[in-house]
């Protein structure tokens, strides 16, 4: 049995930043996640917003969170090496209820202290993006767009580098209580121990809270559904366009991504089918009919795929949550944290959220500060965006910079070997696209995917019939069509 310090269960956005937050000290740290990679599920389905709070109410920890979060990201991006841009987003609306609504938005950010909220005519809505629907709108200029897959990755390698260990693939199934006040956690694949345990289980956190103690809640899943359009209508895009707001949903949304690519969604359906990600028809036309109303660039033949994300909803008592909660109670569970009802915007206040974890943590076992501490972490270069005398040395240094491997994103052979021998040691076809962008064109692997599983195979030691596309179970072959 292995022993820790602390036990993350969870290695999404908010375990991740627990985890890297933690490393900040002399701790050993382990993070327990059930999938094959950190951003599978929740963080790596959603809008890649980084949201600006006034959605939020002025006196609630998402507000709080979500802003010190927005404000502290341009740092963040670079010591992570996260594409991020700050491109701002507007609120449309076109009737005088629409305007009230946004008056109101407006009070609540600047109780909040969202920084340059403002209301604009049609006029500047055409300075700002003539392609947007709406009469007025209200802008926020510190909203931005980030690649939520770098980010969760770029969390938690930099977790790594600093000393934190993460096991993935290795689901919990059970939390006991010795004498000596370890936590004994039991996994699919062995058990660990640890005298603190953090919940940052997200979809599963109410089964984890259970495991400790923690009685009275449920997880239900805040169902998103989106399309993804391609790059030919990234120029017609320059930020989040969003309709105005009703008090628990944003509406349906148009959004750039940092790749040129544009999200159109979600919707927002409350499922208990939590790792059910499929997409129907009618909810794609539901989706573009919507979208439509703030942005009328929405055609069928620019479609390459569709994706839905979950994101946990947390009754307790039978009572729905709104806030987020950071749960510890000595009484109950000594030396456990829940992180409880991490939904939008988690992605934006996963450090804030994760700060405010450990010093419950900190407060109570004093650690010793790790001074080797790094908060940098380099990512893995795109040559593609590279000027051509970079390119031309970084092919004279490596010649695996001179094959194409994905031609629609023109990531490399050297790419993608660096993504199979990431720091996390994942495996599957999705964790060498989250890492490099290959497959995420317009012929979504067709060409590449097989000569990736090739080299999968052949840089793990592994037989092909072994590789997975991404969730554990995913194989991609099941025989041979002849020998």
């Amino acid at each position: 049995m292995q022993k820790f310090d602390v036990i993350i269960v969870g290695g999404g956005v908010v375990g991740s930043a627990i985890a890297r937050e933690l490393a900040r000290y002399r701790l050993s740290i382990a993070v327990l996640e059930k999938n094959r990679d950190v951003c599978f599920e929740t963080s790596g389905r959603n809008s890649a917003v980084l949201h600006g709070g006034f959605a939020y109410n002025a006196d609630s920890l998402k507000a709080e969170c979500c802003l010190e979060g927005n404000l502290e990201f341009d740092q963040v991006a670079r010591d992570l090496d996260v594409p991020f841009h700050r491109t701002g987003k507007l609120l449309v609306g076109n009737t005088d209820e629409d305007y009230k609504n946004l008056e109101k938005t407006l009070e609540q950010g600047r109780k909040i202290g969202c920084p340059d909220l403002r209301l604009i005519d049609r006029a500047e809505i055409d300075e700002i993006e003539p392609h947007s629907g709406g009469k007025f709108a209200l802008c926020s200029p510190h909203s931005g767009i980030m690649d939520p897959f770098q980010y969760v990755i770029g969390l938690a390698e930099n977790a790594v580098q600093n000393g934190a260990k993460y096991f993935l693939n290795h689901m919990v199934t059970g939390i006991l209580r010795d004498g000596d006040r370890l936590y004994q956690v039991q996994t699919t694949k062995g058990n660990f121990a640890a005298k603190w345990i953090i919940n940052a289980a997200a979809m599963g956190g109410a089964k984890i809270a259970e495991m400790t103690g923690f009685l009275g809640y449920e997880n239900t899943g805040g169902r998103g559904a989106y399309i993804i359009l391609d790059k030919n209508t990234g120029d017609k895009l320059k930020l989040p366009i969003y309709p105005v707001p009703n008090n628990r949903y944003m509406g349906v949304h148009v959004t750039p991504t940092t790749d040129g690519n544009v999200i159109v969604g979600p919707t927002g359906d409350e499922t208990t089918d939590l790792y059910n990600y499929g997409v129907d028809e009618e909810t794609i036309r539901y989706l573009a009919k919507s979208a439509s109303i703030v942005w009328p660039h929405i055609f069928r033949s620019d479609y390459i795929r569709n994706y839905s994300g979950n994101c946990p909803k947390w009754y307790k008592d039978g009572v729905l949550l709104y806030d987020f909660e950071i749960l510890h109670d000595e009484s109950v569970a000594p030396n456990v944290i829940h992180m409880v009802n991490m939904d939008s915007p988690a992605l934006t206040s996963a450090l804030p959220l994760a700060r405010r974890a450990v010093k419950i943590l900190v407060d109570k076992e004093h650690p010793e500060q790790n001074t080797q501490f790094d908060p940098t972490r380099k990512g893995i270069t795109r040559f593609s965006t590279l000027a051509l005398e970079e390119q031309q040395r970084y092919v004279r240094e490596n010649p695996d910079y001179g094959e194409i491997i994905c031609r629609c994103e023109k990531i490399t052979k050297a790419e993608i070997m660096q993504a199979i021998h990431n720091p996390l040691g994942a495996d599957t076809l999705t964790s060498v696209k989250y890492r490099t962008r290959s497959m995420m064109g317009r012929c979504q692997g067709g060409y590449c995917q097989m000569r990736i599983v090739s080299m999968i195979a052949e840089e793990l030691n592994i037989p092909l019939e072994a590789v997975q596309y991404g969730r554990q179970g995913s194989y991609l072959f099941v025989g041979r069509v002849r020998d």
